[in-house]
C-alpha cells in the first residue's frame, strides 16, 4: 500500500463530474436496457463485464482490481509539487518518452553517497584538535553520542522510508507527510538552512586548506603585529570564500550533471585519504615519521619561524647564535634577552611517537584552553619567569576558548549527511530495501572510523601537536597529514577536493529542497522559488541559497559556522524521530513499515538525544533555531495550509480529543468552568444564502474564539435527493464563518419536517461532553404580516424544545442593527434588566461581550424592579454586594413600578391582538374551504400538499383543523358549500363583538408598563439584555405570546432576549430576601405561565435552604 494512497485516485474518477448529469439521485448510472448482451453494451466493454454484473453501474468510479494494480505497478515517486502528481498524468507529459527505470542498488545508490556526505571537513581539519583538547576519553564520548544520535535517527528514518514510497525530497517529504504541513514546512526550512550553511562551512574549510597548507603566500591580508594574525586570516577567508561561492554557484547553474560526474572523483579522494591515515598508523608502529617539535621549557614554539631548534650552534668551531636567539634577544648579550628564554632550555621532542610509544596515557585527559593561552607540555621541566609580549608570535597559542559543549557543536556536522540515500530514492531500484541497509551500514562504517581515529590519534601523536589547530609546531603541516603515508600532501590534496565536492553537493541539494517546499505551496511567500529554468532547475532558489551562504562566508570562522548548522540538522533529526514515535504509538492502519527493527522507545531516545545535543552544543543557538522553526510553524498555521497528507499530528489530535472527551464525560462542568457553548441556528433562503449573517457576527463577538461554537441549519427534503444541496449549504456557511472569524463547526441537517430537523439538531449536535448548552436563533421578522403561522410556530416550538432540553436560549432582536466586527463603540452602556433569576446568565453575557474589541469601552448597567412596598434601598445594596462577589463592575439601579389601573390603550391593544388572531383564523378556515372544493376534482385517495419549502404535516393539520371526509355524497357537498357561504357574515359579527380575555389584558398591561420603564431608562443604550418569558403551555395562546414579546421590546434598537437555565453559571449566590422580592414581582406581573412557577418553586426551596 502506498504511503500516499489516501491522496491517490484512478484517472477515471476525474471524469465523474462530466457524467453526473447522466446519473440518478443516488449517484449510479442509469441502465439503457436490463440485458447485458445487447447491442449498446458493446460500447462499454471497459465498464461492463459478464462476471461483474453486480458492480457494472459503479465501474467508472470503482475501477476493477486489474486496472488498479496496473496503475500501482506504473506508479513513480516523482517529486510531489503543488498539484500532487496531477501534472504527471497530463496529455502533454504522456507524449514524452518513457522515463528510464531506476536501476541503482544499495552500494552505489545509498552506501557510497552517504559515506561521501558524512566524511567531510571536520574529519581532516578538526578531529585531531578535538582529541588533543578534550582528551581521548571525552572525545570518544562526544563521537559516540553523535554517532548514536544519527544511528537512532537512521532507524526511525528507515521505518518511515519503508512505509511506502519516499519521493525525491528526502527528509522534508518524510517529515511533512508524517507530521503535517506545519511541522513539515518549519523543519523543511530549517533543514534547508542547515544544508545551506553546510555549503558555507565546506567552502570555508577548503579556503583554510588552501591558504594555510597549500598556498600560504596567496593571502591578501598579512598581519603586521602578532595579535593581528587571526583578523588577517578571517579577512582572507571572506574574500576567497566569496570568490569560491560565486564560482561554485556558476557551476551549479550551468548544469548539475557536471557536479554528479565529479562526485565519484571526490568520493575517491576521501577514501584514499582515510586509507593513507590507517596505513600511516600501522607504519608508525615500526618507523614513526620524523616531525620534530621545538620546545622552550615546556612551551611549544612555532617551527616555521626559524630553522634551528637551539639557542646557539657551532660553525667553524665557533659558537654562533641562531635565528631563535635573535627573536628573543635584542643584541648578542645575555642581559637584553627575554627572561623566560634565558632561564629555560630549548629541546626537541618527537611529534609523532608512534602507536607503540605509549603516548596515549598522556592524551587520555582533557586540556581545555582559554583564548591566548600558550601550548605547554606539562611533563617537561620549566622555570617560571616573566616574558615579553612582543615574543608571543614565537609561541603556539590557542585562538579560541574551548569547552566540552563547544566541541560537541563543532564535531556534530561531521556525522550529518545520513539522508543522502533517501534523497536519491527516485533513482533506487528497490528503495525500501536499499535505504535502511545502505544508510545503517554507512553510519556503522563512519562511526567505526571516527571512534577508531580518536583512539589512534591519541596513541600516535604528541599531545601538544594534537592541540595545535593549524600545525604551527610541525612546520605548518596539516596535523592529520603528518600521520599519513606516504606524504602529508595526500591528505592535503584529498581533503581539499573532498571539501570542494561536498560544498558543490550542498549548493546543489539546498535549492532543490527549497523548490520542493515552494511547490507544495505551504509557505506563500516562497512561492516564487518554485519556478526555475525550462528544464526545472531552481534558478531563483539557487540565488537565495547563494545569498544565505554568503552570510556564513562572512562569519569566516569554521568553528563559529559549525554549531549553527548543527542546530538545524539536530532539529531535523529530532522531528524524524518524533514522526516515527508518533506513528508507532498511534498504530494507525497505514503505518506498516517493511523495516521491522524499530521501536517507539528508540525513536524517543533519539529525539531526546537530539534535543540534549542542541542545548549542550550551544543553548543560545538552540533557542534561536527553535524560535525560527516556531515562527515558521505559526505562520503556516495562520495562513491555513490546506493540505491533507494523513499526517501523524492529525491522528495524535484525534487521540487527544478522544481522551479529552472521555474525561469530560466523568461529570458536569463546574460553575467556574461554565461558559456558553453555542449552537447558532441559521436560516437559508432559496439560493442557500444566509438570511441573517449578523447572527454569526454576534456569536464571534460573544465567544472571541473560546469554547464550542456549532453553526447549524435545516434543509427540508429527502437526504438522498438533497445531499448535494446540503453540501453546498455547508460550504456557504463555512465561508461565512471564515469571514466573520467564527471558530467552530458547521452541521446542515436534511429533514422532511423543519421542526423535527430543528429538534434533531438541538438533540444531536456535539459529541460527548463537548455539547452545546446555549441556542442562538433569530427573531421571526414579519410574522404579523404573514397569513401563514409557520414563521412564528417554528420559533415557539424551538423555544419549547430548548426549554425541554434544559438549554439556554439567546434571541437577538433587530440583529441587522448589531455592530460588525469592524465597528467600535467608544462609549455607551450595556443594560441588563434582571427580572427573574436564570443562574447568572444575564450577568455573564455582558462580561463576555466586553472582552471583544467592539464592546470593550461600553459600561455595564443592571436594572431590577421593585414594588412600592419593597425596600428599594436595601435591594440596591444587596445587588451591589452580589455583583461584588461576582467580580463584575457595573452600575446598579432599582426601578420602582407603581401599581396603576389598566389603561384604555392596554385594553384596546389587547382587543386588537385577539381580533387579529380571530381574523387570521377565519382566513385560514376560508382557505380550507377552497381547498376542500378543489379536492372534489382530485383523486380521493390523495392529499394536496403545499409547495412551500417549509410546509410539513403538523402545519397541514393546523391549516385543516376539521377532519377531512374522503367519501362525500352530493348532498353533503352542497351543505358544506352553503355552510361556508353563510358562515362569513356570522364570523364577521363575532369579530366585532369579541371581548378580550382578562388574563391577556393583565399580561398586556404588564408588558406595556415594563416597556415604558425600559424605553425610559435604556433608549440610548447600545444593547439591552432582557429576560425572555417562556411560552404558554396551552398552544392556543402562542400568537398572543408573540404579541407580548413585541410589546415588551417595542421602541428598542438592539435587544437580546435571554432565557437562561436553572443551574448556576456564576460562583456567587444572590441573597434570599431579594429572591423573595423577585418572586413577588413575578406574581405581580402575571406575565409568565406555569413553567416559570417551577422557577419560583425552586427559588423558594433555595430560600428554605438558606
Amino acid at each position: 500500500m502506498l504511503n500516499t494512497i489516501h491522496n491517490w485516485k484512478p484517472a477515471k474518477s476525474r471524469i465523474r463530474a462530466s457524467k453526473v448529469k447522466n446519473c440518478s439521485g443516488h449517484g449510479y448510472h442509469k441502465e439503457d436496457s436490463p440485458f447485458l448482451n445487447n447491442a449498446d453494451s458493446s460500447k462499454g466493454n471497459e465498464y461492463y463485464d459478464r462476471n461483474l454484473a453486480l458492480f457494472e453501474e459503479e465501474l467508472d468510479i470503482r475501477p476493477k482490481v486489474s486496472s488498479l494494480l496496473s496503475r500501482l505497478a506504473n506508479y513513480t515517486n516523482i517529486t510531489q509539487g503543488a498539484k500532487e502528481h496531477e501534472e504527471a498524468e497530463s496529455a502533454e507529459i504522456s507524449k514524452k518518452k518513457t522515463p528510464k527505470s531506476p536501476s541503482m542498488g544499495t552500494l552505489m545508490g545509498v552506501y557510497l553517497p552517504c559515506l561521501q556526505n558524512i566524511f567531510g571537513v571536520i574529519l581532516f581539519l578538526r578531529l585531531t584538535w578535538l582529541v588533543g583538547i578534550a582528551g581521548v576519553l571525552q572525545s570518544f564520548c562526544i563521537v559516540f553520542m553523535c554517532c548514536c544520535c544519527t544511528m537512532l535517527t537512521a532507524i526511525s528514518m528507515s521505518a518511515i522510508a519503508t512505509n511506502g514510497v519516499v519521493p525525491a525530497g528526502g527528509s522534508y517529504f518524510m517529515i511533512s507527510r508524517s507530521l503535517g504541513p506545519e511541522f513539515g514546512g518549519a523543519v523543511g526550512l530549517c533543514f534547508y538552512l542547515g544544508t545551506t550553511f553546510a555549503g558555507a562551512m565546506y567552502i570555508l574549510g577548503a579556503i583554510e586548506i588552501l591558504l594555510a597548507y597549500i598556498v600560504p603566500k596567496a593571502a591578501i591580508f598579512k598581519p603586521i603585529e602578532p595579535h593581528e594574525e587571526t583578523t588577517a586570516m578571517l579577512n582572507n577567508m571572506r574574500i576567497y570564500g566569496t570568490m569560491f561561492l560565486t564560482l561554485m554557484c556558476l557551476v551549479v547553474f550551468i548544469g548539475v550533471k557536471y557536479v554528479n560526474k565529479f562526485a565519484s572523483l571526490f568520493l575517491g579522494c576521501v577514501i584514499i585519504s582515510i586509507f593513507s591515515i590507517y596505513v600511516g598508523v600501522i607504519k608508525s608502529a615500526v618507523q614513526p615519521p620524523e616531525f620534530k617539535i621545538c620546545m622552550l621549557g615546556n612551551r611549544t614554539l612555532s617551527r616555521n619561524l626559524f630553522d634551528v631548534c637551539a639557542k646557539t650552534t657551532i660553525e667553524n668551531n665557533t659558537i654562533v647564535t641562531t635565528k631563535l636567539w635573535d627573536m628573543f634577544c635584542t643584541k648578542n648579550i645575555t642581559e637584553s634577552c627575554d627572561e623566560y628564554f634565558v632561564q629555560n632550555n630549548v629541546t626537541e621532542i618527537q611529534g609523532i611517537p608512534g602507536v607503540a610509544s605509549g603516548t596515549i596515557k598522556e592524551n587520555l585527559w582533557s586540556s581545555y584552553m582559554t583564548k591566548g593561552e600558550m601550548l605547554e607540555k606539562k611533563s617537561l621541566p620549566s622555570v617560571e619567569a616573566p616574558g615579553s609580549r612582543k615574543n608571543l608570535a614565537v609561541y603556539v597559542y590557542a585562538d579560541i576558548t574551548t569547552t566540552f559543549t563547544m566541541l560537541v557543536g563543532i564535531f556534530f556536522p561531521s556525522v550529518t549527511g545520513i539522508m543522502a540515500g533517501s534523497n536519491r530514492s527516485g533513482d533506487l531500484k528497490d528503495a525500501q530495501k536499499s535505504i535502511p541497509v545502505g544508510t545503517i551500514l554507512a553510519i556503522a562504517t563512519t562511526s567505526l572510523i571516527y571512534l577508531s581515529s580518536v583512539i589512534l590519534f591519541g596513541a600516535c601523536i604528541e599531545d601538544v601537536v594534537l592541540r595545535d589547530k593549524y600545525g604551527d609546531a610541525v612546520m605548518k603541516n596539516l596535523v592529520i597529514g603528518t600521520l599519513a603515508w606516504p606524504s602529508p600532501w595526500v591528505i592535503v590534496i584529498g581533503s581539499f577536493f573532498s571539501t570542494c565536492g561536498a560544498g558543490l553537493q550542498s549548493l546543489t541539494g539546498a535549492p532543490r529542497l527549497l523548490q520542493a517546499i515552494a511547490k507544495d505551496n505551504i509557505v506563500p511567500f516562497l512561492r516564487v522559488f518554485g519556478n526555475g529554468k525550462v528544464n526545472g532547475e531552481p534558478t531563483w532558489a539557487l540565488l537565495l541559497t547563494a545569498i544565505i551562504a554568503e552570510f556564513g562566508i562572512l562569519i569566516a570562522s569554521l568553528d563559529m559556522v559549525a554549531p549553527i548548522l548543527s542546530m538545524f540538522f539536530l532539529m531535523c533529526y529530532l522531528f524524524v524521530n518524533l514522526a516515527c514515535a508518533v506513528q508507532t504509538l498511534l498504530r494507525t492502519p497505514n503505518w506498516r513499515p517493511r523495516f521491522k527493527y524499530y521501536h517507539w522507545s528508540l525513536s524517543f531516545i533519539g529525539m531526546s538525544m537530539c534535543l540534549a545535543l542542541m542545548f549542550i552544543s550551544s543553548w543560545y543557538y538552540a533557542l534561536v533555531a527553535t524560535v525560527i522553526a516556531g515562527m515558521i510553524y505559526k505562520y503556516i498555521e495562520y495562513q491555513g495550509a490546506e493540505k491533507e497528507w494523513g499526517d501523524g499530528i492529525r491522528g495524535l489530535s484525534l487521540s487527544a480529543a478522544r481522551y479529552a472527551l472521555l474525561r469530560l464525560e466523568e461529570g458536569p462542568p463546574h460553575t467556574k468552568n461554565w461558559r456558553p457553548q453555542l449552537l447558532v441556528m441559521l436560516k437559508l433562503d432559496e439560493d442557500l444564502h444566509v438570511k441573517h449573517p449578523r447572527l454569526l457576527t454576534f456569536a464571534s463577538q460573544l465567544k472571541a474564539g473560546k469554547g464550542l461554537t456549532i453553526v447549524g441549519s435545516i434543509i427540508q427534503g429527502n437526504f438522498l435527493e438533497n445531499y448535494g444541496e446540503a453540501q453546498a449549504a455547508e460550504q456557504t456557511i463555512k465561508n461565512l464563518m471564515t469571514i466573520e472569524k467564527v471558530k467552530g463547526f458547521c452541521q446542515v441537517v436534511v429533514s422532511s419536517k423543519v421542526r423535527e430537523g430543528i429538534a434533531h439538531l438541538i438533540q444531536s449536535c456535539g459529541l460527548g461532553g463537548m455539547k452545546h448548552n446555549t441556542v442562538v436563533m433569530g427573531w421571526p421578522y414579519g410574522w404579523r404580516q404573514s397569513e401563514d403561522p409557520r414563521a412564528w410556530k417554528t420559533f415557539i416550538d424551538t423555544v419549547r424544545v430548548t426549554t425541554a432540553g434544559h438549554l439556554a436560549l439567546l434571541v437577538p432582536k433587530n440583529v441587522s442593527f448589531y455592530p460588525s466586527n469592524l465597528e467600535r463603540f467608544t462609549e455607551g452602556h450595556i443594560d441588563v434588566w434582571w427580572i427573574v433569576h436564570d443562574g447568572g446568565m444575564l450577568m455573564l453575557l455582558p462580561f463576555l461581550l466586553r472582552q471583544h474589541k467592539v464592546w470593550k469601552k461600553c459600561k455595564m448597567r443592571i436594572f431590577t424592579v421593585a414594588q412600592m412596598d419593597d425596600n428599594s434601598i436595601q435591594m440596591k445594596k444587596d445587588l451591589a454586594t452580589f455583583l461584588y462577589h461576582l467580580r463584575i463592575e457595573a452600575e446598579v439601579e432599582v426601578v420602582e413600578m407603581h401599581s396603576s389601573d389598566i389603561s384604555a390603550y392596554t385594553y384596546e391593544r389587547t382587543l386588537m391582538m385577539e381580533q387579529r388572531s380571530q381574523m387570521l383564523r377565519q382566513m385560514r378556515l376560508s382557505k380550507t374551504e377552497r381547498e376542500r372544493e378543489a379536492q372534489l376534482i382530485k383523486d380521493r385517495n390523495s392529499l394536496i400538499h403545499p409547495t412551500n419549502v417549509y410546509v410539513d404535516e403538523e402545519e397541514m393539520m393546523y391549516m385543516y383543523p376539521d377532519k377531512i371526509q374522503m367519501t362525500w355524497t352530493k348532498e353533503k357537498c352542497e351543505s358544506e358549500r352553503n355552510r361556508g357561504r353563510t358562515s362569513t357574515p356570522n364570523s364577521f359579527r363575532e369579530l366585532i363583538s369579541i371581548k378580550p380575555d382578562q388574563s391577556n389584558v393583565r399580561r398586556m398591561h404588564t408588558a406595556v408598563k415594563l416597556n415604558e420603564v425600559i424605553v425610559n431608562k435604556s433608549h440610548d443604550s447600545k444593547l439591552v439584555l432582557l429576560n425572555m418569558p417562556g411560552p404558554p403551555k396551552n398552544q392556543d395562546g402562542d400568537e398572543n405570546y408573540m404579541e407580548f414579546l413585541e410589546v415588551l421590546t417595542e421602541g428598542l434598537e438592539r435587544v437580546l432576549l435571554v432565557r437562561g437555565v436553572l443551574s448556576k453559571v456564576e460562583s456567587a449566590v444572590f441573597p434570599c430576601r431579594n429572591e423573595l422580592k423577585i418572586i413577588r414581582i413575578i406574581i405581580w406581573w402575571n406575565l409568565f405561565e406555569w413553567e416559570d412557577c417551577a422557577h419560583v418553586q425552586s427559588l423558594m426551596l433555595a430560600c428554605q435552604w438558606w
